[in-house]
């Protein structure tokens, strides 16, 4: 059951507009009275919040830990941009980016403009120290839309200037109407302030709530959803909850989409349902929290398996292999002329070391029918990551 207090809380409420449709006029932010969650809510966030330092502590163990965060960070793009259509998959995006195939779906650029825009954010906060500021929301959507594939304009890395909504085929027909542009500035200065206040609000549920705002004020003209994720998982770095941003949640709003929809649409609607999104965001946490430990374990146990296997070769043998072994973290699809690079060794020397780790169970065929151009899978490894995804 919600509080009263939080029952009577309204985010904001439909205006009628001089041209004839209402949209939605957010009420300054956060409510005056605050949140006043109830037990049940309190308890949920405190084991979400333990099991996040659990993550935090286990990743630091990993000694590949960079590579397991590109690999979730390949895992969120992939989740969020299928969120919005993209019918591309994490693996066409693995081949993407080091081009080991010729048969890559167009819209797998959805998913490399989303990791662009991932690693820019972290690079910005982790050498800059950067705030979490307006300036650095506008920053990542101008590196997640630029050049990026667009059914209409998308302005990228600037605050739309004239009205958008959600559904419909206008504003007078439409799902949900956004705050207008005037409004709409006075609320993401409101977000603003709520990002950087030193309040009550526990870290976990904070960030629940700056992604249901900002995705209430949807201040872009595309691309709202996935910078609005991405604001998530920099919130809680940023505030030192996580060393390395390892929670990722698109996977969990994917999975439940429509659920994910419904619980955002409460949060702004008449009654203001600001308790059942939180419930819901915190059960994300647990559940990514909880899947992303069993993955680390995981990595552990197959990472230990076929360094035992390659140490069993002969010294040459094995020190090629060893060369080879811990790049296919980050990059677990490949051919013979990306071992070239990697190694020096020659086209029939590269073909070598895959054969050794085909023999050994590490690689596999990506296409057995293939005779040119082959590219190879380290198949148990990617499995660990996208057998949750299907």
């Amino acid at each position: 059951m919600e509080t009263n207090r939080i029952k009577s809380l309204q985010i904001g409420r439909n205006i009628e507009q001089k041209e004839g449709f209402k949209a939605f006029v957010p009420h300054h932010f956060p409510p005056k009275e605050g949140f006043d969650f109830d037990p049940k809510i309190l308890k949920k966030n405190n084991e979400a919040t333990r099991l996040l330092g659990k993550l935090d502590g286990i990743t630091k163990l990993l000694p590949d830990a960079d590579f397991f965060l590109l690999m979730y960070l390949r895992k969120d793009a992939t989740s969020s941009s299928q969120i919005e259509g993209t019918m591309a998959t994490m693996i066409d995006a693995i081949e993407a980016e080091v081009q080991v195939s010729e048969h890559i779906p167009e819209d797998v650029d959805d998913i490399l403009h989303y990791i662009t825009a991932l690693n820019y954010g972290i690079k910005r906060v982790t050498s800059d120290n950067f705030p979490m500021a307006l300036r650095f929301v506008r920053e990542l959507h101008q590196k997640l839309m630029h050049t990026a594939r667009a059914t209409h304009f998308s302005d990228p890395g600037e605050f739309r200037k004239s009205q958008n909504w959600i559904g419909g085929t206008r504003p007078g027909n439409a799902r949900f109407v956004p705050p207008p542009v005037s409004e709409m500035h006075t609320s993401l200065n409101d977000l603003e302030l709520f990002m950087h206040a030193d309040d009550t609000t526990p870290t976990v549920i904070k960030a629940g709530l700056i992604h249901a705002q900002f995705e209430t004020i949807h201040p872009f003209l595309d691309g709202n959803g996935r910078t609005g994720r991405m604001l998530i998982t920099f919130y809680l770095w940023k505030e030192g909850f996580l060393e390395k941003p390892v929670l990722f949640l698109s996977s969990y709003f994917k999975k439940h989409q429509k659920l994910y929809y419904e619980k955002l649409s409460g949060y702004h609607s008449d009654d203001a349902k600001i308790a059942e999104w939180v419930e819901f965001f915190l059960d994300g946490v647990i559940e990514i929290a909880n899947e992303a430990i069993a993955i680390v374990d995981k990595i552990s146990v197959l990472r230990e398996k076929d360094m035992e296997k390659v140490q069993s070769l002969g010294k040459r043998a094995s020190e090629s292999a060893i060369m080879v072994l811990p790049k296919l973290y980050g990059q677990p699809i490949v051919n013979n002329a990306l071992i070239q690079k990697w190694t020096g060794f020659t086209r029939a020397g590269a073909q070598t070391v895959i054969d050794r780790f085909i023999a050994l169970g590490i690689l596999s065929p990506k296409d057995k029918d293939k005779k040119y151009g082959q590219s190879y899978i380290y198949k148990k490894y990617v499995a660990i990551f996208v057998d949750t995804d299907h």
